[in-house]
């Protein structure tokens, strides 16, 4: 007889390996070809949407009201100082904003139908680009800035136009609620639905093997007990 095998260093054996047990393939990271593809698109989404804030900026310089000043020979003065039309400004970014946002989101989703992490990402990065770039674009159509040299063009005591400005910046984040909002919405009424869950393997054979009831109960469940007395 031979003297059985220890391991070395008073290791334990090691534990046979099945091919169950085998480490699944890696093919492509934690999503593979399709999150690489899903995050092209989503690329791709939030660029297309970012480049229509010149569209946003447009339609502002054009609809908002536009504050009106006047100068003498040292300074410059607003023309009505009760006048609302830097609140005005800030409302109509606001509005047209928020609707780029829903009409961006409502043509992705009709060309896409289907919703996912990158694609939220890409709405709400391209609506903040979209939204920062309307902004830039509406400022630099409008009046100048250089509010005294505009004025020595005009002439003292001639009214002018102020530059546009937006004084609430929060009204940047319009676009993506917008857009989150419509996401929402449009994927609760017309997105693909969950799939029904599947039975069990083990209660299948339940569901298909049910007893039947006897034949003298069957003949007989409809009718009422005889009435006593």
């Amino acid at each position: 007889m031979t003297a059985p095998l220890t391991p070395r260093d008073n290791q334990p054996p090691e534990e046979p390996r099945h091919p169950e047990a085998a480490p699944a393939a890696d093919h492509g990271g934690l999503g593979g070809p399709e999150l690489a593809r899903e995050l092209r698109e989503g690329a791709l989404i939030a660029l297309l949407v970012a480049v229509t804030g010149v569209l946003l900026g447009l339609l502002w310089n054009w609809l908002a009201p536009h504050v009106p000043l006047i100068a003498d020979t040292r300074n410059v003065y607003l023309k009505n100082t009760e006048g609302e039309e830097s609140i005005g400004a800030d409302g109509t970014f606001l509005l047209l904003a928020f609707a780029f946002g829903v009409l961006t989101t409502a043509a992705v989703f009709l060309f896409r139908r289907r919703g996912g992490i990158p694609l939220v990402v890409a709405l709400v990065v391209g609506g903040l680009l979209g939204a920062t770039l309307g902004w830039l674009t509406g400022m630099w159509l409008g009046p100048t800035p250089d509010m005294a040299e505009h004025a020595k063009q005009v002439g003292p005591g001639v009214a002018f136009d102020g530059p546009l400005r937006l004084q609430a910046k929060g009204a940047l984040l319009a676009w993506p609620i917008g857009a989150m909002f419509t996401q929402l919405v449009l994927s609760a009424l017309f997105g693909p639905r969950d799939p029904e869950p599947e039975v069990p393997y083990w209660l299948q054979g339940q569901q298909e093997q049910q007893p039947e009831a006897p034949q003298w109960l069957r003949e007989n469940h409809d009718q009422r007990p005889p009435s006593e007395g």
